[in-house]
């Protein structure tokens, strides 16, 4: 421990630490951050996410998902002329990539797959969502 003398100059005091007093001290003085305030580990933790287990909360909540093969337009009356059978010319070629929407939001681009006999979409592409300026 360094401490001044009576003429006001640093020495250094060979005293014996105090014990307990003293390492809580000390870690009260490294748990300090840059600026000068006290750290609590323990409070960051709640803050910042560290696993999937963070997440849990959040897995059962239901979304609608949509794979979209492609889009056309057409009239009420063209519609309702449409039976058994009827073919409805898409937007797209066979082989092009197909959108898919979590929520009416575009967020991936994949492919129609087939899987045990029913049809399936693998992703082939992530689209990132850009930021509202709201």
């Amino acid at each position: 421990m360094i401490q001044d003398d009576e003429e006001g100059t640093p020495t250094e005091e060979q005293d014996a630490p105090s014990g307990a007093e003293d390492n809580l001290a000390l870690e009260e003085l490294e748990a300090e951050d840059e600026v000068g305030e006290a750290f609590d580990p323990r409070a960051a933790a709640l803050v910042v996410p560290t696993g999937a287990r963070d997440l849990e909360a959040v897995y059962e909540i239901p979304v609608q998902v949509a794979a979209v093969l492609g889009k056309s337009h057409m009239q009420v009356s063209q519609l309702l002329k449409l039976g058994r059978g009827a073919v409805v010319e898409l937007d797209r070629k066979v082989g092009e990539a197909i959108d898919i929407y979590v929520n009416n939001r575009l967020v991936a681009r994949g492919e129609v797959v087939v899987v045990d006999d029913k049809l399936g979409v693998t992703m082939t592409e992530i689209i990132k969502s850009e930021k509202s300026s709201n």
